[in-house]
């Protein structure tokens, strides 16, 4: 099946999911996943209309930025960002999707300012607590979300979440719904807030009908990953 086609089918699914939760297809945003994938494996699916693209790794962006930047409009970070990587990216990315920490935060901003830009962002949320994974408590949510109001250069846009591996259907509904319910509350309190980055390859339509305006998808498109290829080797990061 070409890539062209498996877009075809993601977009059907957008779209029947979307009806569920009241929504259009238009609402949602779909951000292939390019981590592993060369420039000529995405180049396929930038001919078929893809304007964003979503990133893992910070070497994996800069060493691909160069040649794709011409054929994208806004390339997303949606792996963990750690602070002394945020200068190689500043003026490259759209939004980034892993904000977990206050340290994070006065990076991003620092680097933003100087190239004269409010840098988007949403707040990776571990609602499970799962110690594998990045990402803030809901406890403390409320906190860091406010803080980042303290920043002139930063904004947040929303909210990133990623249920544990192997996750029942039951328990991705209970996480999603639960980010959901989290995002209208700080929405209805900030005309900021209109991103909510839930659901992959295996779970987006789930995620879909709970909520999510933008799901990150990278094997459904692509196939499977050979992370042999991972370009990391001359970019100096």
């Amino acid at each position: 099946m070409t890539i062209s086609e498996k877009l075809d089918i993601i977009k059907y699914n957008i779209s029947d999911s979307a009806k569920k939760s009241g929504r259009r297809a238009e609402d949602i945003l779909l951000l292939p996943v390019t981590k592993t994938r060369t420039p000529e494996e995405i180049m396929p699916a930038l001919e078929c209309g893809v304007r964003a693209i979503g990133e893992n790794y910070v070497q994996e962006l800069v060493a691909k930025y160069d040649v794709l930047a011409p054929y994208v409009d806004e390339f997303h970070m949606i792996g963990h960002l750690q602070s002394n990587k945020v200068k190689y990216i500043a003026d490259k990315v759209s939004l980034i999707h892993s904000v977990d920490s206050l340290s994070l935060m006065k990076e991003i901003d620092k680097q933003a300012k100087k190239h004269e830009k409010v840098q988007d962002v949403l707040l990776e949320v571990n609602l499970t607590k799962e110690a594998s994974k990045s990402g803030i408590y809901e406890e403390n949510l409320e906190r860091l979300f406010w803080e980042s109001k303290n920043f002139s250069n930063l904004l947040v846009k929303g909210f990133m979440t990623m249920p544990p591996a192997g996750s029942s259907e039951d328990t991705l509904r209970r996480i999603f719904s639960r980010l959901y319910q989290l995002f209208c509350k700080f929405a209805l309190e900030d005309a900021s807030v209109e991103i909510l980055s839930m659901g992959m390859s295996h779970d987006y339509q789930i995620a879909i009908e709970e909520g999510a305006t933008l799901v990150r998808v990278g094997s459904a498109i692509f196939g499977p990953r050979d992370y042999t290829k991972i370009s990391n080797r001359d970019t100096g990061i």
